[in-house]
């Protein structure tokens, strides 16, 4: 134990949610969770100070569940964070990459790296984790199965890379969002400033229509809208939106006082500066 405060993520130690708190966080300590939920409720019970949770990712799209579980959760955003997904092909100490049959994965990964393992003629079997993956290698001792994860969990089980960076695309990146228990409207990013949001039109006409245009005619630039059902209700739709600026800028306060207008409910999860790598 150490007095450093602590940030919850989901996934086992080396998994790339990990790997974002190693980058973002360095001199917080990593509290790995079982679900995301469970990573939620350790800041809302104060075993953690902030969370780390991943939103969307550059191949796969939205993460299923975090739109509806955020809003829930009663924290805020207070900083996002880019990932870069690297895969690296890791295995026991001695083993060499001609004696690997097969890789375990979550499934995800596995498709990212296809044409590196059948070049090679390798299998992939899916896992729960990737980085659980790595850690039941390490400790079953299996000589003829690598795992696909990050450099980090190489690093933490004691395993050998026998290939770096091996994804088939050289974009996935994931997006990750910081959570605390309290915002924090005072900072200005040196890249800008995210205000993200939920809201619910109002039952009239051309409501969602209406409600953009106040974005359009402030120049405020939205950059991602998503719908989702209410309570498995196909007539209550959600919206969930990033966009560009503060609340106290003259355009955003506008803008979002016409989106109030045409709306029937409307909260802020969270104003934050905006990370270098989203530009």
């Amino acid at each position: 134990m150490t007095d450093r405060p602590r940030i919850a993520f989901q996934g086992e130690l080396g998994a790339y949610s990990h790997q974002a708190c190693h980058d973002a966080r360095p001199d917080y300590d990593p509290l790995p969770c079982r679900s995301f939920e469970d990573a939620i409720e350790a800041v809302q019970t104060r075993k953690a100070e902030l969370a780390m949770l991943p939103v969307e990712n550059t191949t796969y799209g939205r993460v299923a569940d975090i739109h509806r579980l955020l809003p829930e959760s009663g924290l805020h955003i207070v900083d996002e964070a880019f990932v870069r997904v690297h895969i690296s092909l890791m295995a026991l100490p001695g083993v060499h990459l001609d004696e690997i049959r097969t890789v375990r994965a979550h499934l995800v990964l596995l498709p990212q790296s296809r044409g590196f393992l059948d070049q090679l003629g390798i299998i992939g079997e899916p896992a729960a984790d990737s980085a659980g993956a790595a850690a039941e290698i390490a400790r079953e001792g299996l000589k003829t199965v690598g795992a696909l994860a990050s450099d980090l969990a190489a690093e933490i089980y004691g395993l050998n890379i026998l290939a770096r960076h091996i994804e088939d695309q050289d974009h996935n990146t994931t997006r990750f969002l910081i959570m605390a228990r309290e915002p924090d409207l005072r900072r200005r990013g040196t890249d800008g400033m995210m205000t993200t949001f939920v809201f619910r039109v109002r039952n009239i006409p051309a409501a969602l229509y209406k409600a953009m245009g106040g974005f359009a005619t402030n120049g405020v630039n939205m950059t991602k809208l998503e719908s989702y059902m209410v309570d498995g209700s196909f007539s209550a739709t959600q919206f969930y939106a990033d966009i560009e600026g503060h609340p106290d800028d003259s355009s955003v306060r506008l803008a979002l006082e016409e989106l109030e207008y045409f709306t029937d409910h409307l909260e802020l999860l969270g104003v934050y500066p905006a990370d270098p790598r989203r530009h």
